[in-house]
């Protein structure tokens, strides 16, 4: 069978994905089991895969969704603890004391703090975390969800403690003489060479990563502001690069001189550090506050089904107080995710394992004691002891949490399995490569020379389908390197394109919607979220890929600098629209107070 036949056949899964969730806007419990149908026909008609590794790579995807929805569980049961309790009445009133305007809310929260969740947790954490505290504090379900995703970029390379790049970057490219004869011949160890590519991601990042916070507000004014305005958006974007910057700058220092385990924590911590004070004083701050219409004009596909009313019967809680469950959740992800301390360790000693799971070549494991949703999970328990909750109400966050997973699970019970069965699909009589890779080498064919442009796009494609820039990593790394090889081009820096192209995907991956959109109660619309965030999704890879090309080629009339070029007059574009917003805004604001 031809290459380009081959790769039209292996495409397939991505596009009944694709139609059925993004053009036909279906849900996912309903566009996702016939996904997983035809990814199981392929797998088996063409590639010819054996019945017993569809079955096993099925029940791995099964363990795995059970996973993601253990996680969910835990950030929705936290966030109604703390609404049953009476405590994010005074989380909702600590922001809006920062500021009411929502673009700056949006900013802090997932910006900042949802950053520092991606760096000590990974695993979809922080969206699943972020957009419900959202919903709280008084987004609509689906504007919460969107931003969430988008901050699922820049800081999720280094997630879960540099994970990405420590497991998937060095699992991709061990065992290749090839890489080991690169780094020797630069003095370098295979553990030094890929903490090398880490300090390159950060750069790219830090550049392509800057512009998010920008990007997050605009897009929330345009889908969800009472006028449908862009220009509402840009007029923040003085606190926009302030905040971007205030991340970016400590999080590529911190890369380059500490290597990947820290960069997305320190680099939220640092900045929540530089930020809050700032926006308090007023700096950089727009004159006039923005915020949703009422919520009775809200379109209804914008709500979901997390209602966040306040607790009257309780004593009002201490803003100390009611932010110490996300702190004890914030030191407890970071010292269990450390290796130099023992925690970690004990709680990966519970391990639920299968080997070679229907006599196929995948072997099954899960350590669910170390899972974030464990450590909420206890969280809330010791949050029900500190607001001094009684049994009924307790019983009611348990309730809502519980109904709240069980309207997810559909979907992610074949998203996931869909997932591994294409993954593992180099287990077959056809004599094939697994379909992701078919469909990488069919693109590298045809971009030649100009690879740099496109890797970050693979990498976006792996995260995508797999879920996880960690998977993506393994999957494509050793490829990206030897393209690079082959083009004659820099293969770390091919490398570090993978590995942020594979954190952009985690903006559009299937999964990651879902367990966000359970998360703030909104389900059946993850089409219309992924149609969305696939918006910067684009944005991401295009820019990257056009400074990996001006990385490795310089600068000069080729086609990184044109897309470079792009990027900067658009930036340049909206920054002027933002300051003229800023200048109508000002007058309007002196016309009030004159009169």
């Amino acid at each position: 069978m031809s290459t380009g036949a081959l790769s039209f056949l292996a495409i397939i899964p991505i596009i009944t994905v694709l139609f059925f969730l993004v053009f036909l806007r279906w849900p996912a419990k309903k566009a996702m089991p016939i996904a997983f149908l035809v990814t199981v026909l392929v797998a088996y008609f063409v590639w010819e895969v054996p019945v017993n590794q569809i079955a096993g790579a099925s029940l791995q995807g099964i363990t795995t969704a059970l996973e993601v929805l253990f996680i969910v569980f835990g950030a929705i049961l936290m966030l109604n603890t703390l609404k049953e309790s009476g405590a994010i009445q005074t989380i909702r009133q600590g922001f809006t004391d920062i500021s009411p305007d929502r673009r700056i809310q949006a900013i802090i929260i997932c910006w900042l703090f949802g950053s520092f969740i991606e760096g000590a947790s990974g695993w979809g954490t922080p969206a699943a975390i972020i957009a419900p505290l959202l919903v709280a504090v008084g987004f609509p379900a689906m504007g919460a969800v969107m931003v969430a995703l988008i901050i699922q970029s820049a800081p999720v390379s280094f997630g879960a403690v540099g994970t990405p790049i420590l497991i998937g970057v060095q699992s991709g490219l061990a065992g290749s003489s090839a890489v080991e004869e690169t780094a020797a011949s630069i003095g370098m160890t295979l553990d030094q060479y890929v903490r090398m590519i880490g300090g390159e991601v950060a750069i790219f990042h830090g550049i392509v990563g800057l512009f998010i916070p920008l990007f997050m507000v605009t897009m929330l004014t345009f889908f969800f502001g009472e006028n449908r305005s862009i220009k509402e958006g840009l007029a923040v974007w003085k606190f926009a690069l302030f905040a971007g910057l205030s991340f970016t700058i400590p999080f590529t220092l911190v890369a380059n001189l500490l290597g990947p385990e820290f960069p997305a924590m320190f680099g939220g911590l640092i900045g929540l550090a530089i930020v809050v004070p700032a926006a308090k004083k007023g700096l950089f701050m727009p004159k006039k506050d923005w915020d949703f219409a009422a919520s009775s004009t809200w379109d209804p596909a914008w709500t979901g089904n997390l209602k966040i009313e306040p607790a009257q019967t309780l004593q009002p809680v201490s803003p100390v107080k009611a932010w110490i469950p996300y702190i004890i959740v914030g030191v407890l992800l970071v010292i269990t995710r450390l290796e130099s301390l023992p925690f970690g360790a004990w709680l990966k000693a519970f391990v639920i394992k299968a080997e070679k799971v229907f006599g196929s070549s995948i072997s099954i494991e899960s350590t669910p004691l170390f899972l974030p949703g464990f450590i909420l999970l206890i969280v809330s328990v010791l949050s029900a002891f500190l607001y001094k909750m009684n049994r009924s109400t307790y019983g009611r966050a348990w309730k809502e949490s519980g109904k709240t997973i069980l309207a997810a699970s559909p979907a992610l019970l074949f998203s996931v399995p869909m997932v591994q069965v294409f993954i593992n699909s180099d287990a077959n009589n056809g004599g094939f490569e697994s379909m992701p890779l078919v469909l990488a080498e069919s693109v590298s064919g045809l971009a030649g020379s100009n690879w740099p442009a496109v890797a970050p796009a693979i990498g976006a494609l792996g995260a995508f389908v797999a879920g996880s820039n960690t998977i993506s990593n393994m999957m494509f790394s050793l490829f990206q390197f030897g393209t690079a090889q082959n083009v004659g081009i820099n293969p770390s820096i091919v490398v570090a394109l993978q590995a942020v192209g594979g954190a952009a995907g985690n903006m559009i991956c299937v999964h990651n919607v879902v367990a966000a959109s359970a998360a703030a109660g909104l389900i059946g619309k993850e089409g219309e979220l992924i149609r969305k965030t696939f918006i910067p999704t684009v944005y991401y890879v295009f820019f990257a890929g056009g400074a990996g090309y001006i990385f490795i080629h310089g600068l000069g009339f080729n086609i990184g600098t044109v897309m470079a070029a792009i990027i900067a007059v658009l930036f340049l574009y909206a920054c002027y629209q933002g300051q003229l917003q800023n200048k109508a805004e000002q007058q309007f604001y002196k016309w009030n107070r004159s009169a």
